[in-house]
């Protein structure tokens, strides 16, 4: 992996439909206050997004396997367990939103959502096929696509006359600034369980880390920009809307079709990574192309609407374990990668994940997320001072 095909691979994790959708909540703030709320939870997120990924770029370790120098080798099976499980169900949802949006734009008389599914989910195949070593020119042809059709979007959407006294209306309904930040900073955090797949076969850690969080901050930013925007100028929240509205027609298919690809492609591949944590003998491409399948089968099968719930008990999970890991491996220097299972960590875990449950009643002016993990991180230095744990060598 070079610098450069981190950076398109991350590229193409940006330009996602879930992005501008989240990005249209933000329309009620106005333009500046959202746009400051998008940049501040980025800002942020990115920034543990990199250092989660360091570890990963350092260790040649994947997501999960770095979880074991926290938690053992049992417990790093029950976090890949979890990581699959939640990498399952975002395929499904990345299929569900690109089938929807691709059907609205189409303008058909009949619905076929279900037929777009089933083309995203054959494209999807189409790149797991092709392997993470061999997607650079694959990835070079499809972020060049989107790269040219985000910016037709943006001119199109843009192109308008926002009505600034509905936004003023709608600013006093809308979400706090707090819950804004915590909004933006969900996107960098779903990664957290992830981005080591990549970075672990970086041929220049740091510099391919830092590309990645970095090109991930400026596409996503942008992202949630277009949705903000659009819902502003438009006076329309819902994306397909929008775009249908803006009369784009194919290249909005294009880009939803596309940009649900680049996007779950990562979600599939890592859930096959995560599979294989589970047992060596587990093929992570067959495993992959599983999920690919189940994930489909869901987007056709299941009403995915609302995930808030699903994205809160994500952050739940993956926040407090990635506190307990960037505590031990930068400051404590911990290492449980040849233990069972690490039960100190497990705990401070467990109080982790009902903290972060506690904290998601209270609107911090920088969410829950961050508190929550900066609660877990403290506790997993108290607990380090009354058990004694091997060093990394």
């Amino acid at each position: 992996m070079t610098v450069i095909s981190s950076s398109l691979i991350w590229f193409g994790a940006g330009v996602s439909i879930a992005e501008i959708i989240t990005g249209t909540y933000f329309a009620p703030l106005g333009f500046a206050k959202g746009l400051a709320a998008i940049v501040i939870g980025h800002v942020l997120g990115c920034l543990l997004l990199f250092a989660t990924g360091l570890i990963g770029a350092k260790t040649k370790k994947t997501a999960m396997q770095c979880a074991s120098l926290s938690f053992g080798k049992i417990g790093a099976k029950f976090f890949a367990l979890l990581n699959a499980a939640q990498l399952l169900g975002w395929t499904g949802i990345m299929i569900y939103d690109g089938s929807v949006c691709a059907n609205t734009i189409a303008n058909a008389s009949k619905d076929y959502s279900k037929i777009a599914a089933l083309a995203i989910g054959l494209l999807i195949i189409v790149w797991i096929l092709a392997g993470v070593r061999n997607l650079d020119k694959l990835n070079f042809v499809a972020v060049a696509a989107l790269f040219a059709l985000t910016i037709f979007l943006c001119v199109k959407i843009f192109s308008g006359s926002a009505d600034s006294s509905q936004t003023a209306d709608a600013a006093q309904e809308g979400l706090s600034f707090g819950a804004a930040v915590e909004l933006s900073l969900a996107m960098p955090l779903s990664w957290l369980p992830v981005i080591s797949d990549y970075t672990k076969d970086a041929k220049k850690p740091f510099a391919a880390t830092l590309a990645s969080a970095l090109v991930y901050f400026a596409v996503s930013v942008w992202m949630y920009a277009i949705g903000m925007g659009a819902a502003i100028v438009t006076g329309q929240s819902a994306i397909d809307l929008v775009m249908l509205k803006a009369g784009l027609g194919a290249a909005g298919l294009v880009i939803v079709v596309l940009s649900t690809v680049t996007t779950t492609y990562l979600d599939v591949f890592s859930a096959g990574i995560s599979s294989q944590s589970l047992h060596s003998k587990i093929n992570a491409k067959i495993a992959a192309l599983i999920v690919a399948v189940l994930g489909t089968l869901g987007a056709l099968l299941f009403n995915m609407d609302n995930i808030t719930n699903f994205l809160y008990l994500i952050g739940s999970v993956f926040a407090p374990m990635t506190a307990i890991l960037l505590a031990d491996f930068f400051v404590l220097k911990n290492d449980s990668s040849q233990m069972k299972i690490d039960f100190s960590s497990i705990v401070v875990w467990l109080l982790g994940f009902a903290i972060y449950r506690i904290f998601m009643r209270f609107d911090f002016a920088i969410g829950c997320s961050l508190p929550a993990m900066a609660a877990t991180f403290v506790l997993a230095l108290a607990a380090s001072l009354i058990f004694k744990k091997k060093k990394l060598s």
